[in-house]
């Protein structure tokens, strides 16, 4: 049968699998790593950290007062504390920012440049494209935080030391612990994370511009911080997304105190599922006939 099939011509080739989630996710991580606002996102992530040491290190040798701030007075005494308290401020605008780079840009970009036609063409379903460009998002926000926890970590280490940290709790633990609870803190801090990409990759769907929809994400953080410091309105503050940037404190206390990391993932999760589905509504719906 085989040299018939070989003198007719009618070889039968090995049937090549149809492309899926994992080849669009990993195409879309090789774009990431020639987009300008890639190494803006994660350069920013690495830089502050130390611009925030250098700041330490000069207003130590000429004010040794500390701030009104969490972890204020240990910014000296270990360098454990520095992520922690670049957690506290970088949720104002800071993460929400570098998130939004890629968030709000994936979708938008292919309607941008026309692209979006060309890459429904390659036996992908939508469904398929979707989850990966959103996978690729959240991969991109989890390097960043991890990064910046990272540098922070090292940098601060080297201008105050490898040492024990005070707890929100008052108490002290160790170093080897201290790093364990900085590193579970990110990981929490990633769960308001995810709903900030949720909401970058909606605006990214619906607007189809990628300056539209980094503003617009960056100005809805915004919008809730501003919540939550108007008069008359300290009933919303635990339900705000703004507030769930906070939940990883939980673990900075003795016993850990999981109320607020358990609130933060159903608040969070009532923020970005509905903003999720609806992106993927809207990319389902598209008409692309245009390019």
């Amino acid at each position: 049968m085989s040299a018939v099939a070989e003198s007719t011509g009618a070889v039968r080739r090995p049937a090549r699998s149809r492309p899926g989630v994992r080849a669009v996710y990993r195409w879309e991580l090789f774009k990431l790593r020639y987009q300008k606002r890639t190494y803006l996102g994660l350069g920013a992530a690495a830089v502050v950290p130390i611009i925030f040491v250098v700041a330490i290190h000069f207003r130590h040798h000429r004010d040794a007062g500390g701030g009104d701030f969490a972890f204020a007075s240990y910014l000296t005494k270990s360098g454990l504390v520095v992520p922690l308290v670049i957690l506290l401020f970088g949720a104002v605008w800071m993460f929400p920012l570098i998130t939004a780079l890629v968030a709000g840009d994936i979708f938008a970009s292919e309607d941008h440049n026309g692209t979006l036609k060309t890459v429904l063409t390659r036996s992908l379903e939508r469904w398929q494209i979707f989850a990966g460009k959103a996978l690729a998002a959240a991969t991109y926000a989890v390097v960043a935080i991890f990064i910046n926890g990272t540098v922070a970590v090292i940098a601060g280490c080297i201008e105050s030391g490898f040492n024990s940290v005070q707890t929100l709790s008052g108490s002290i633990v160790s170093a080897p612990k201290g790093l364990e609870l900085v590193y579970l803190s990110l990981l929490v801090y990633l769960i308001p994370i995810a709903t900030v990409v949720c909401i970058g990759l909606l605006l990214s769907t619906v607007t189809r511009n990628s300056a539209a929809a980094v503003v617009g994400t960056l100005m809805i953080s915004l919008l809730f911080q501003l919540i939550g410091i108007l008069p008359g309105l300290g009933a919303t503050v635990p339900y705000l997304l703004s507030t769930q940037f906070n939940a990883w404190q939980g673990l900075l206390r003795q016993p850990i105190d999981w109320s607020p990391i358990v609130r933060a993932v159903w608040v969070c999760a009532l923020y970005g599922i509905p903003a999720l589905g609806t992106a993927f509504l809207v990319f389902l719906r598209r008409d692309v006939a245009g390019g």
